[in-house]
This record gives structure tokens, C-alpha cells and sequence, in this order.
């Protein structure tokens, strides 16, 4: 089934503009209830209630606010909130381009392909010299009310738009505790390095899955069909007494994985 746009722009360079189509790049497969009341297994709904009395408040008497500190509230209207909506438009702006690593894996968010919506030429001529030159642009849009600040880049012989977190939203690693304890010393290191080789390959997204998605998935189904399996509680693993040893096991495990395979 062919990939459907959820909403169309225009690349902006300076005074050039190529009209794009945004698709998803990611779908999400998170496994989802349904809530049902124990004796009838009809579907609950959640209503809004009020905390002290317990009834349900209409939703015409709904209000949002923003808590500025324990028990003080600032009312919001609708009509306030939508003043401040970003301005609607279908330029995605790039400001400038920048090298590749030179952007934190941390502040990228969620992947869009674009897609050329028209003639193609330019599409594929900017998609070929991102890639060429390694760079990706800094773009902001707005999109369905919300504005985003993204990287522009190629994937293959297309552009791939991702949306990046703002900077207070990220943690640096300056900011987490010192590790206690002390170094490793020479042994150790050497040992670190080894195990590292050791485990050196290629990257294949394909083998990694969702096992909490696919047990539960071959759960129901077999449930389902009045077969569902016994259920048996994982085990505990006891934690090896030092890091020379935890390294020496798995450098010999690896060994003698790849001794039996040759």
C-alpha cells in the first residue's frame, strides 16, 4: 500500500522554493488496551470529575489553566490560547546548513519523509547535494498549529525532515552524578578493548524487534483459540563479583562462539 502524505509545504532557500509532501517515516506499534468492565466487558469511557464531590463535570464547564505554584491558578479561554498560535504557513525555512556530526543524536526527535509534490528536479538535485556535501539544514516550519524547529537531510535518494527537541528539553551529561568509585586500570582497559573487537559487525535495524509486542501478540492470538501458554517468571541473575571477571567470561564466551562457528 503506497505511503499517503498527512500534509503538504514548500521548501524555502532564500528565494528559491521546492513544494514537498510530508509523509511519516516511523509508525508507532505500541501495544494498546481496551478497558472493559469485569462483568459485562462492555467498554468504561473516562469522564472528568470533580475531585472533591466525585461528580462529572460537563465538558462546557471545563477550564485550562497553568499552576503557577501549589494552589494558584492562571484561567486560560480557548480564545486566548489561540491568539497565541504560531502564524499558519507551508514554508519550511532553512536558515543554514551545517555538518552532520556536528548535531547531537539527542536533539533529534521524530523522521518525516518528504516527497517532491510537481516537478521533481529540484527535489532531486538538493537531495543529491546534501548528500554530497554532508550537510543537513536547519529548517523551522509550522504544521497543524504548532511550529518546529528540524534537520533537513538526505536518506537515500530522498529528503528526510526530523524534528528536534529545543534545548531545554535536553540533559547534558555534565549535568548527571560523577561516577563513585575508582578507574579502571591497564588490565581492564585492555580487557574493555578486546571485548569490544571482539563483538565488532554491521548494523541490521532488521534484527531487532519488539519481544514484549511480538510475546504479547502470540499471547492473544493463542489465548484467543483457548491455548494460551503457562506463563513462567523470569529468572534473576546473580552479578559476578568483579569487572576483571565479568570481562574475562565474555571474552571467552565470544572465543568460543566463534571457534565453534569457524
Amino acid at each position: 500500500m503506497p505511503a499517503r502524505a498527512i500534509w503538504k509545504g514548500q521548501i524555502k532557500l532564500n528565494s528559491t522554493k521546492v513544494p514537498v509532501r510530508l509523509y511519516s517515516a516511523v509508525q508507532d506499534r505500541t501495544v494498546r488496551f481496551h478497558i472493559l468492565e469485569q462483568r459485562t466487558k462492555l467498554r468504561v469511557k473516562q469522564h472528568m470529575v470533580d475531585q472533591q464531590t466525585g461528580e462529572e463535570v460537563p465538558r462546557d464547564e471545563i477550564q485550562k489553566s497553568f499552576e503557577l505554584e501549589p494552589g494558584t491558578f492562571v484561567i486560560l479561554s480557548d480564545d486566548e490560547l489561540s491568539t497565541l498560535d504560531p502564524k499558519p504557513s507551508r514554508d519550511i525555512e532553512v536558515s543554514h546548513f551545517v555538518a552532520s556530526d556536528k548535531i547531537s543524536q539527542q536533539l533529534y526527535d521524530r523522521p518525516y519523509f518528504l516527497g517532491p509534490d510537481g516537478d521533481a528536479v529540484e527535489y532531486f538535485a538538493l537531495a543529491q547535494a546534501l548528500r554530497n556535501e554532508e550537510k543537513e539544514g536547519i529548517a523551522r516550519w509550522v504544521m497543524r498549529n504548532k511550529s518546529y524547529v528540524g534537520a533537513l537531510r538526505a536518506e537515500g535518494d530522498h529528503l528526510m525532515l526530523i524534528t528536534m527537541r529545543h534545548a531545554d528539553e535536553v540533559i547534558a551529561s555534565d549535568q548527571l552524578p560523577r561516577p563513585a568509585g575508582r578507574a579502571p586500570d591497564k588490565k581492564e582497559l585492555a580487557m574493555a578493548g578486546q571485548l569490544v573487537e571482539l563483538l565488532e559487525g554491521d548494523f541490521d535495524p532488521k534484527a531487532f524487534k519488539d519481544e514484549y509486542r511480538n510475546r504479547v501478540m502470540e499471547f492473544v492470538e493463542m489465548k484467543a483459540k483457548g491455548k494460551a501458554p503457562k506463563l513462567r517468571a523470569a529468572r534473576t541473575k546473580r552479578a559476578p563479583a568483579s569487572l576483571t571477571g565479568v570481562l574475562s567470561k565474555s571474552i571467552q564466551q565470544l572465543k568460543k562462539k566463534e571457534k565453534t562457528a569457524a
